[in-house]
């Protein structure tokens, strides 16, 4: 069956989304965005998404009902600013989670090299590190760390690259958005948590990534600068979702950097959700993405992100971003640590 999609919002027809707006007032509320465009306030019933989220067993209802048959206050997306679809989230952020990104990673990164036989080709390496992740995803686990909610962005926010690392990197990312809790959970269950689906582009400085001076050598601190999360515009509930059909989509300057579908995860979200749920306890609005498809800067010979680039990302069913690439204004602040040690 086809699923066709409206071009002003990306959302497949019958859908809808629900997300964080600011209108021209300022005011700052929750919607639901039917695919033409239109949204629907949700404050008379609830404060902001997360609000929504912890009640989202009685909200997903009402959310059908207001997409269907309207609302009391409507604007039409045009006139609004999108807003992070979630303000203050626990992020869980995936890594090493597509195989042909890890394979290529693991074929041309310097870390990798003292597992390369001599003499081999790429090709070679290549095929022998697919064969690792595979028993990776057969007998191994998925790897997340914890994100800060304060490098979130609008999904047509700039980005602003910090005075700190040379190499500002995009990676756009299949996101879960969680309403309910749980601990020790099987996949199955950890599935039943999951609300929605949502965009998010998990940009870093990556010569920011290792460091010398401490013995475990990662520190992930460079994901998270201010704006280095756009998120949104809306996430959408999952059974508008076809998880088969999704591919993850970013061009800059108009020239195609990923594109690549979901289904090529080692580890899929309620996977990764379950193994979240017994280092930490899943809460209502915790966010999840699930890591970067192929074609980062490293792949494209080196091309990191530089101020006048822009950033058109899309994710099948879940809409698009813009996001115009710009320095950051320190204000005349000048850093007193400066990049981490890597020699």
């Amino acid at each position: 069956m086809t699923t066709t999609f409206h071009e002003t919002t990306g959302l497949a027809l019958g859908s809808f989304g629900l997300g964080t707006f600011r209108d021209f007032a300022g005011r700052i509320f929750a919607g639901v965005v039917n695919p033409d465009g239109t949204v629907f306030d949700l404050s008379p019933s609830y404060a902001d998404t997360h609000a929504v989220l912890d009640d989202w067993a009685r909200a997903k209802d009402m959310l059908h009902t207001i997409s269907v048959k309207g609302g009391p206050v409507q604007f039409h997306i045009s006139e609004l600013e999108a807003r992070p679809v979630l303000a203050h989230p626990n992020m869980l952020c995936t890594g090493a989670n597509y195989r042909q990104h890890v394979a290529e990673m693991m074929t041309h990164n310097r870390f990798n090299q003292h597992n390369r036989h001599d003499g081999e080709s790429d090709e070679s390496f290549f095929e022998r590190n697919l064969a690792i992740i595979d028993r990776r995803a057969r007998e191994g686990i998925p790897y997340f760390w914890t994100g800060l909610h304060s490098s979130l962005a609008g999904a047509n926010d700039p980005i602003a690259l910090p005075l700190i690392g040379q190499q500002p990197d995009w990676e756009l990312e299949f996101g879960a958005v969680i309403a309910g809790s749980g601990r020790y959970l099987q996949p199955a269950e950890a599935e039943d948590l999951i609300a929605g689906y949502v965009m998010v582009n998990d940009l870093g400085t990556v010569d920011e990534f290792r460091r010398t001076d401490v013995q475990w050598g990662f520190d992930w601190v460079s994901k998270h600068q201010p704006g280095f999360k756009p998120c949104g515009p809306f996430m959408v509930p999952k059974e508008f979702v076809d998880l088969s059909q999704v591919r993850i989509h970013l061009a800059l300057n108009g020239q195609t950097m990923q594109d690549w579908p979901i289904s090529d995860m080692i580890f899929s979200p309620d996977q990764i959700l379950s193994y979240a749920s017994e280092r930490i306890r899943l809460m209502p609005g915790d966010l999840l993405i699930t890591g970067s498809p192929p074609g980062n800067g490293a792949m494209h010979g080196g091309r990191w992100l530089r101020p006048g680039d822009v950033i058109d990302s899309s994710i099948t069913f879940l809409g698009r971003q813009r996001n115009d690439v710009v320095a950051e204004d320190a204000q005349g602040r000048v850093p007193k640590w400066g990049p981490f040690p890597t020699t």
